[in-house]
């Protein structure tokens, strides 16, 4: 089967290394792709939002599935568009994709199945939203309504930085249009976990548990980011609280779906807070996590082709994943000055020397090739991802294949999975 590959970034490059292993595939196309991509199959220079073009690429080279990674042209319909031209496509339709790309959408759905999450309110309008937010006298999190590449979520002690932070987002408007509406909630106050799940419109497969940090810098702070690294499992992630998140969160959201007629097929993904009272809800993501995917698939031993055309077919309850008992950890190599200003184009060196451990793989996000060299083309640059015989072990990798990688302005958080070393030791 001729499969194309939608998105160009370390999610993406994850992606391709693990179909590329299926034996059941004939040719993987990336659009458009990155130079890790490459070795793992064919970039194609589509980008990834211009879905008429894809759609016509794909007809062309006779795919038979696509797959799409970011969640932009999953908003703007690209699975809409290929299930109608007789493709099968990996991922929710559009009006189900408004579980990410519409917070205020996801806030009443999770409202109207009674999934435990903050305390929130919407607005489209500026003095409104100051004026509740200066009633308030408990920290609250302001975040834009719609699609802000991971980084429209402020997290306020205060009510004066709440203000100010609903000023840069409707007024302003650094976030275009995606800030049009935000949502104000209550500070929920715990530990995050990330819980993906297959899901092929009625069945839902749950995969193994992870943990991002959002934060730039160590100890979870200064600005969010798109994510700094990931590991899997979560060792706070128990059978037991796995069970209750399936069952008050994932169960109620799908069969929500349904009821609403925008029902779910592909990855769904919930931000979890695990606070005293149990879990809650902080977002839904309608595909694979970025950087999550990276350790995750590193621990996947299945086959994802088989595994995706399972979701698209709604046969997912035939598949039984397998999984490598070793945890796995992700470090991300960012541009110096991410996720403010940074420059591009600086060389990367080192990438081969990293991989040299066997149990390290270097996937690509934010680069391209220019005259044989690889150098840095986005803010998060490489996740550096690492298998182990413990988080300890896991961790230690990573940053030692991180430490053989160079390029002007590096930088990475240096904590990485300490939160799950702290739990192995209890």
């Amino acid at each position: 089967m001729n499969v194309l590959l939608i998105g160009s970034g370390g999610r993406e490059h994850a992606l391709a290394w693990k179909l590329a292993q299926s034996k059941n595939l004939d040719k993987l196309y990336i659009a458009p792709g990155n130079p890790g991509a490459a070795q793992c199959g064919e970039n194609i220079p589509i980008d990834a939002n211009n879905i008429e073009e894809l759609l016509k690429f794909a007809k062309e080279k006779k795919v038979g599935l696509a797959v799409v990674g970011p969640e932009d042209p999953l908003a703007a319909g690209a699975v809409d568009a290929f299930e109608a031209a007789g493709i099968k496509a990996f991922g929710p339709t559009a009006e189900a994709a408004k579980l990410e790309a519409d917070k205020a959408f996801a806030k009443h759905m999770m409202r109207s199945c009674s999934i435990s999450t903050a305390e929130g309110r919407v607005f489209d309008r500026y003095p409104d939203a100051k004026a509740y937010i200066a009633s308030r006298d408990e920290p609250v999190v302001i975040k834009a309504a719609g699609l802000a590449k991971g980084k429209g979520v402020y997290v306020c002690e205060e009510p004066s930085d709440g203000i100010l932070a609903a000023e840069k987002i409707m007024c302003d408007k650094i976030f275009g249009e995606a800030g049009a509406k935000i949502v104000v909630e209550d500070k929920l106050l715990g530990e995050e976990a990330s819980i993906l799940a297959f899901v092929d419109g009625r069945n839902i497969y749950v995969m193994e548990s992870s943990q991002d940090h959002k934060a730039i810098g160590d100890g979870d702070t200064g600005p969010n980011t798109g994510g700094m690294g990931a590991y899997s499992p979560a060792p706070i992630v128990t059978d037991k609280l796995m069970s209750q998140i399936t069952r008050e969160v994932l169960v109620p959201i799908v069969d929500c779906m349904n009821r609403n007629d925008t029902p779910y097929k592909g990855v769904l993904y919930a931000g979890i807070m695990i606070t005293a009272g149990g879990p809650r809800v902080l977002e839904f993501n309608v595909r694979f996590g970025d950087p999550e995917t990276q350790p995750i698939l590193m621990r996947l031993k299945s086959d994802l082709l088989e595994v995706c055309l399972a979701v698209c077919d709604g046969t997912i309850e035939n598949v039984t994943l397998e999984w490598d008992p070793r945890p796995a950890v992700c470090v991300v190599m960012a541009a110096g000055g991410y996720p403010g200003n940074y420059e591009k184009g600086k060389v990367i060196t080192g990438i081969e020397a990293a991989e040299e451990d066997k149990n390290v793989k270097v996937f690509h996000a934010g680069t391209k090739e220019v005259e044989g060299d690889i150098v840095t083309a986005g803010g998060r640059v490489l996740g550096v991802t690492a298998l182990g015989d413990g988080i300890a072990q896991a961790k230690a990798a990573a940053y030692r294949a991180v430490d053989k990688i160079k390029f002007d302005g590096a930088y990475c958080r240096r904590d990485i999975a300490d939160k799950a070393m702290k739990k192995d030791r209890k």
